[in-house]
């Protein structure tokens, strides 16, 4: 299959991702975008600000028999406009919160594996490349959720 890249915007920043099919490859984020092809449908419609499954699509990340890989399964159940802290997501796959910390921290697919949900026990914890990414994304999920249940 093909790996297509491109990019969307996202508030200030861009999405960049590398995909084939609904498989997403990579996903990063930068102050300018790519030329050439855009994201899928999805992705562009969750970074356009509109309420959105990302289950739909898919990343290598979550396939392996790993620790790693089970982290990155539990952190795709944690719902659209909820958080979870490093240490309920360690408690869930039996390992450390320091674990789970280094698993977002390379996260290869974020958005697709939403690692923005993972909070620390007392705060936000980090994000890369910019813990203001982190704050919008969280904000703007916040916002679709309480919007939806207000329909």
């Amino acid at each position: 299959m093909e790996v297509i890249t491109g990019s969307c915007r996202l508030g200030l920043w861009f999405v960049h991702a590398a995909w084939g099919g609904n498989r997403v490859y990579r996903v990063r984020f930068a102050r300018e975008g790519l030329p050439g092809g855009d994201v899928p449908v999805p992705l562009r419609r969750y970074c356009a600000g509109m309420r959105e499954d990302l289950t739909t699509l898919e990343s290598p990340a979550t396939e392996a028999d790993t620790v790693t890989a089970a982290v990155y399964r539990a952190v795709r159940r944690v719902p659209y406009g909820e958080t979870a802290t490093y240490g309920e997501i360690a408690a869930l796959v039996g390992t450390a919160p320091r674990v789970v910390g280094m698993a977002m921290a390379h996260n290869p697919t974020p958005l697709v594996i939403p690692c923005h949900r993972i909070v620390a026990r007392d705060g936000i914890g980090g994000f890369s490349p910019e813990l203001a990414i982190k704050e919008h994304l969280l904000a703007m999920e916040r916002e679709n959720a309480r919007k939806n249940r207000r329909v």
